[in-house]
This record gives C-alpha cells, structure tokens and sequence, in this order.
C-alpha cells in the first residue's frame, strides 16, 4: 500500500471519527474503519435519528473515493466481543497507530436504566482490554492513541488548575517530605465517566507490563458540526446530535433555538464545563499521530480541550444571537450546582495548535445546520428522560429565566 503509513479508526464512523478518518486520509494516511455500526443501531433503539441525514457507511465511503481519488476501507466488527478478528487484522495491516473512538460516549445514556449501564461497563471496558491484549498477543508495536474524556477528573478542581493526567504532592516518608508525582485522582461523574478511568488503569498497566505505547486523550465537550472534508460532498455530512442522551449542550442549545423549543438548562446552569470545535478535535489527533510517546515512556496524557465556559452563560449568548426562550429544568445529574473548571492546555498548544475559540460566526454557522435541518427534528426526545437516581423527578416543563439574571438554585 502507498501511503505514510497504516492507521485503524476504532468507531471511525461516529461523531468524532468519521471526521477524523477523512481527514488523515486526505493527508495520505492508509486508513481502515473498524465499526459495528452500534451508534445507528442506538438510533433506531432511542427511536431519534441525527438531525444532518447521514448516508450509509458504504456510501459516504464511495462519495469520498469520488471527491478524494482515496480509499477508506471499512470492516465490520465488534471489538468487545471479537477478539480474534480484531488480532488478526492487526496481524494484517500492522498499523503505525490505531485510533480508539469506539466506545460508548454519552453519559445520560449510561445511566437510562441497569441494562444501559451494564451495556456500557461492557462494551467499553472490553473493547479497550480487547485492543491491548490483541496488541502485546500479535506483538504489534502500534501507537495507541485513546479518545477519553475531561470527566474523569470530574469538575470539582479543590481551586487548583487541573494538570494533564499528573500531579505533584508531597508526602511525608520517614519523616522527611518527599515530593512525588501520580496519576490526577479520578473522580467520574456517571458510568460513561467510569470506563473511561477503569481505562487509565488498562493503559497504565499495558504500559508498565509491556510497553505499549500510548496517548490518551481527555476531552471536552464538543460543539460543531462539519470539518473541510465534510464538506467536500453531502454524502461526507457528519452527524448531528441533539436529543437529551448523545446530544452536547452547545449543539442541543442551538438546535432548539432553531424549532422553536426552549433551551434546557439543567439545575442553576451554573455547571463550567470544558469544550472543543470538532475541528479542533481532528487537529488534535494528527498532533498525537505526529509526536508519539517513544519506547519505554510513560502513558502521555493530553487535556484536548481549548476553553470553558458556564453552562447558563452559553444559553444566555444563544438567546441574545437567537431571541430564543430559556428555562431550567430539575438537574438529572448528581453534581454540584456550581463549580469553577480551570484546565491546563499547554501541550497541545506547544505541539502548535491553534485554538478554534467560541465566536457569534462560528454559532452562526452551526446555527446554519440547525435550521436547514429542522424538519428532521424529534421534539419529543430532546428532554433527556435519563436520571443517575430514581429519586430525581423527570422535569419536562422547566421554569421560564429572565436572560442574565442567574437561576435560583432549588
């Protein structure tokens, strides 16, 4: 095969993946997506589909040979449950990197009921395990680079500034103070959040025992929706996402300004979350392709985010560009009503990334896609019918905000 080299995209047809698959395609990476398709078959289960038509996997593939003169070859499966055909691909292509998106990713959806949560813990804990056994048993010296989540630091930062993945303490031994440096303590906010951490502790151990080199990758929240190569054909669209389970805040915000529906800001909206552009999210894999971990170095961990923000001050910004109504709902989640979120950045930003910030054009933009799309919209699935305690009241009528003025807290 002609080419820099040969790249696996674990879950390449998803949000995050599809994008990322045509992206290093296009700068002349050998790239083959390996999927089980269990994103479009949630589709079908939560009975809401994306709200930009997305074409089959076959399809979006043959428009990308037609725009591109490239080929992405696709295999089907399932890397929680075969693990033999996931070994003996590796053996095949011997991949310089594999990509892993291809895990559960939504946290509402992880907590629906017992079946969605075990669902999760399964999928994602296996299939993370399955790629690094598979790795070590067929002797494959493949870079791994894991797509993981801001989540497992949780968002309660004791005032400090969250590091990416290490952090330096001192601890008294002997009597003498010592100082050392460890893993950032978890602190997972959901089950989703929880495979993500039991994760860190798979790549600390592969690492540690074998060698395997890898870069995870703890991400914000991401907004937007198309990437250049996305755009290159409608067939490349990417999803969108808005409905209460898989649907980010930024986008479901912007999609219910579009149809007319209130925006759902759960509890004071006083939550700070991390985000990132999808573009940004692309930009930075080819950073971690570009600059891995060399032989004998520890996991490398990167805070993939590029700012954050207050969850009622996005809704307040959406209702100024929009005129759109604003309403709190009862939280859902078991979390603080209000929490400060500093995050460090600083590795990506030596590797040269060039942050894509929050700005009214790039809303505008998003906005675009909303609207052009908005009779595809399933009104009945935007309030999120997941709650992480059956305590917690379903609120589906929320409480009218004045604009700017900050919610009471219940």
């Amino acid at each position: 095969m002609q080419g820099k080299g040969n790249i696996i995209v674990l879950g390449g047809d998803g949000f995050c993946g599809w994008p990322t698959s045509l992206r290093l395609s296009r700068e002349g990476y050998n790239v083959t997506i390996v999927d089980n398709l269990s994103r479009r078959k949630i589709d079908v289960e939560l009975g809401c589909q994306s709200l930009t038509p997305i074409e089959t996997v076959e399809n979006r593939l043959a428009a990308w040979r037609e725009v591109s003169g490239r080929t992405i070859e696709f295999r089907n499966i399932d890397i929680a449950r075969d693990y033999h055909e996931l070994r003996t691909l590796l053996v095949e292509l011997q991949p310089q990197t594999i990509i892993h998106f291809a895990e559960q990713r939504a946290a509402p959806y992880s907590m629906k009921s017992p079946k969605h949560k075990r669902y999760t813990v399964d999928n994602n804990i296996n299939g993370t395990h399955n790629v690094l056994c598979a790795l070590v048993d067929a002797g494959v010296d493949a870079h791994l680079v894991h797509l993981g989540t801001m989540g497992v630091y949780g968002y309660g930062t004791a005032g400090m500034s969250i590091p990416e993945g290490y952090l330096n303490v001192r601890v008294d031994i002997k009597g003498q103070e010592h100082e050392i440096e460890i893993p950032y303590p978890p602190h997972p906010g959901s089950i989703y959040h929880m495979t993500k951490t039991l994760d860190a502790l798979l790549f600390y151990y592969y690492n540690k025992n074998d060698g395997v080199r890898i870069t995870d990758l703890h991400q914000g929240v991401v907004w937007g929706t198309n990437t250049d190569e996305t755009l290159m054909h409608p067939a490349l669209i990417n999803r969108f996402d808005y409905e209460g389970d898989y649907g980010t805040v930024l986008n479901r915000f912007l999609v219910e300004a579009a149809v007319g529906h209130p925006l759902t800001v759960y509890g004071t909206g006083g939550q700070t979350r991390a985000f990132i552009h999808i573009r940004d999210t692309v930009n930075c894999i080819v950073l971690a392709i570009q600059n891995p971990p060399a032989r004998g170095e520890r996991v490398k961990i990167f805070n993939q985010t590029t700012e954050t923000h207050r969850v009622r001050d996005l809704a307040a910004l959406v209702s100024r560009l929009t005129g759109a109504e604003v309403r709190t709902y009862i939280n859902p989640r078991n979390e603080s009503l209000e929490n400060e979120l500093v995050v460090h950045n600083e590795q990506f930003l030596a590797l040269g990334l060039n942050p894509i910030t929050l700005s009214e054009g790039l809303l505008a933009e998003v906005i675009e896609v909303a609207s052009k799309y908005k009779d595809r919209c399933n009104l009945s699935k935007i309030i999120a019918d997941s709650r992480w305690r059956r305590d917690i009241p379903l609120d589906r009528e929320g409480t009218p905000v004045t604009v700017g003025t900050p919610p009471v807290a219940a």
